[in-house]
């Protein structure tokens, strides 16, 4: 019932990370959500001045989005927040499996996400929540200047 609520909650209208730099927003169940969670995603890092980051947070957002619409029912939520040096990007949805990495064949068309997002970030993970689970990557910033305030939301 928990992201039941808070996928109806406006764009960016949420920081996720208390003390942090956070946004949220709901994913609605279609397709095109993918692109549209890679264009908010982008849109909130280059808000932050985090275009270093930008390229491998579209694609893995992407896959885990991608997954959550292939394999889950009910609400999707994507969260992201800056801690320090490092950005995390959570994905929210109301299965209760975590992804399982595999070895796609050669010819395969899918089944190469999380060896993607396990290649990339810097950690990455699947925790379970109340309402589903949430599967969340970790990427450093470079060069990220931790000395500044983080803006009110």
């Amino acid at each position: 019932m928990a992201l039941w609520l808070r996928a109806l909650t406006p764009y960016g209208a949420s920081a996720i990370c208390a003390g942090m730099r956070g946004a949220s927003w709901p994913v609605a169940r279609e397709s095109a959500s993918v692109g549209h969670a890679r264009r908010v995603v982008t849109a909130q890092l280059s808000s932050w001045g985090l275009h270093a980051v930008a390229d491998t947070t579209r694609l893995l957002v992407s896959e885990l989005v991608t997954n959550a619409l292939r394999h889950a029912h009910g609400p999707i939520r994507v969260n992201v927040c800056v801690h320090g040096a490092v950005l995390r990007c959570e994905v929210e949805d109301a299965s209760p499996i975590g992804p399982v990495p595999r070895t796609a064949g050669i010819d395969a068309e899918s089944g190469r996400g999380i060896e993607l997002v396990g290649a990339l970030a810097q950690d990455w993970g699947s925790d379970r929540t109340t309402t589903g689970k949430s599967t969340w990557f970790e990427l450093a910033i470079p060069g990220h200047d931790q000395s500044y305030p983080a803006p009110t939301m």
